[in-house]
């Protein structure tokens, strides 16, 4: 049994790792990308499009709901157009819109934002983070779901697994058992030797299972990060998620110890 319960504790914390780390990248996702705005000024005219730009910072800094605004430097759009059409597009003749960064809360009014950004800058575009947030956010739900109802089968397998276990060694000691009652001993006393053995088996496997997890799960972070990926990168495992991910093992334990004691005394009571 202690194998058993290691291999299940070991799929056991990957899956809510995979929910933890999923629900951590959605708040990320949420926290960066969902409250965000991105105005661009597409204009040919150089001349024209710096005066809509400089007027379009202005009016959205007086807009209510807006909490922040950031002109996006031309070192930056370099950077960010550079893997696209090469390194020195803005020196030469190409039209490259002006770019600027919105924070707003949830106060804030798309429609009237537009409205005020036509005025003010009649080349200026309004992108709305949220029309490609909102499928992403969808994904990221169905599948920490998926998580979550793995975890609940485990944990079911896991109690299944201890009701056998259990009955399983009642089975092979009943001329024990019944050498105990004769002695006195209660049905009390006799369920807390298979509690034992039984709590000792799952804390084995539990803690095999959390270390193999843990190092595949490292092992993975170090891959992710390798990536680059801010994105890919948001669904890491902070220390609070850790510390879940340790008291499984611990809940495992508690859980094994409860269903032995509860299936051993059944059974005794059936036997008298």
């Amino acid at each position: 049994m202690p194998w058993v319960l290691a291999i299940m504790m070991f799929l056991t914390v990957l899956a809510a790792a995979a929910g933890l780390g999923l629900g951590n990248a959605a708040r990320n996702l949420d926290s960066q990308v969902g409250n965000r705005l991105v105005v661009q000024i597409v204009e040919a005219n150089p001349d024209v499009r710096e005066r809509q730009a400089r007027r379009a910072v202005a009016e959205l800094g007086r807009l209510a709901g807006v909490e922040a605004v950031r002109r996006v430097p031309p070192e930056e759009m370099e950077r960010l157009m550079e893997p696209l059409l090469g390194k020195g597009v803005l020196e030469t003749d190409v039209p490259v819109p002006a770019m600027i960064d919105v924070d707003v809360n949830q106060t804030a009014s798309l429609d009237a934002i537009r409205t005020a950004l036509t005025r003010a800058a009649p080349a200026a575009r309004v992108d709305d983070s949220s029309q490609w947030l909102d499928p992403v956010a969808r994904l990221i739900a169905s599948l920490r779901w998926l998580a979550a109802g793995l975890v609940a089968l485990m944990v079911g397998a896991t109690t299944a697994t201890v009701v056998l276990a259990a009955r399983a060694s009642l089975d092979t000691h009943r001329s024990t058992i019944e050498v105990l009652h004769l002695m006195g001993a209660t049905d009390v006393q006799v369920a807390r030797l298979f509690q034992r053995r039984i709590a000792l088996d799952a804390a084995f496997g539990g803690t095999i299972g959390l270390v193999a997890a843990s190092a595949v799960l490292l092992l993975i972070g170090n891959r992710v990060g390798a990536l680059g990926s801010e994105l890919v990168g948001s669904a890491g495992l902070p220390l609070a998620s850790w510390m879940v991910l340790i008291a499984l093992p611990v809940g495992s334990v508690g859980l094994a110890t409860l269903v032995a004691r509860t299936t051993i005394l059944r059974a005794l009571g059936k036997l008298l």
